[in-house]
């Protein structure tokens, strides 16, 4: 593909991305989209012939910069505390960026698991083998109390993913307004990793 055929999906995406962020995927036009990256709907439907098409695009594009970030963490040379704490300021620090991709994913998942699998196959998808090991040998040496890697897994993704998920739901219990949400969510990017590592550690 030559830079010139490029240019126009490149414009398509980050168009996609300011609409879907704005308005959600239901709300988001085919349209608005075209507009947005300065393109006639014919031109539009020439590269993506759906919505879901395009948001899959768009998504993917994002995921492929998230996951290799994740999986370097992860696979790093570092302790489980700064593993932990390199995380979740990570995850929390780019889905602010890009707000629509937890609940995308739990759409997806319910939806149309195939694309989540595909996903799952990529070759930068995190890996948590070595962080497994790393929690086993800490649980071992007394470092850490015991537990299994996967349910501590379970608990950082949990807990840096649900705020984002659940935000309509969580501003009405705690009765902040939008901006004092997005401050909660940059407070949490030391908050989680802080609650889990005192959960866990020993010494």
């Amino acid at each position: 593909m030559t830079e010139e055929q490029k240019t126009p999906e490149i414009n398509i995406l980050n168009a996609a991305k300011e609409i879907f962020e704005r308005k959600g995927m239901a709300a988001a036009r085919m349209q608005e989209i075209a507009d947005e990256a300065g393109i006639n709907k014919a031109m539009l439907h020439y590269y993506y012939r759906s919505k879901q098409l395009l948001f899959e695009a768009v998504f993917k594009s994002a995921f492929s910069m998230l996951a290799p970030q994740l999986n370097e963490i992860i696979n790093a040379d570092t302790s489980i505390f700064e593993k932990i704490r390199n995380f979740s300021s990570n995850y929390i620090s780019f889905v602010i960026k890009h707000p629509y991709l937890p609940n995308f994913i739990i759409q997806e998942l319910n939806r149309n698991p195939d694309f989540v699998k595909k996903l799952v196959a990529e070759k930068n998808f995190p890996n948590i083998s070595k962080f497994k090991q790393q929690v086993n040998e800490k649980v071992a040496d007394g470092i850490i109390k015991p537990i299994k890697a996967e349910q501590l897994f379970i608990n950082i993704i949990s807990l840096n993913i649900f705020p984002f998920i659940g935000a309509l739901l969580l501003t009405g219990f705690i009765n902040v307004n939008e901006e004092a949400y997005k401050q909660l969510m940059e407070e949490r990017k030391t908050e989680v990793a802080d609650f889990i590592i005192n959960a866990i550690k020993l010494k």
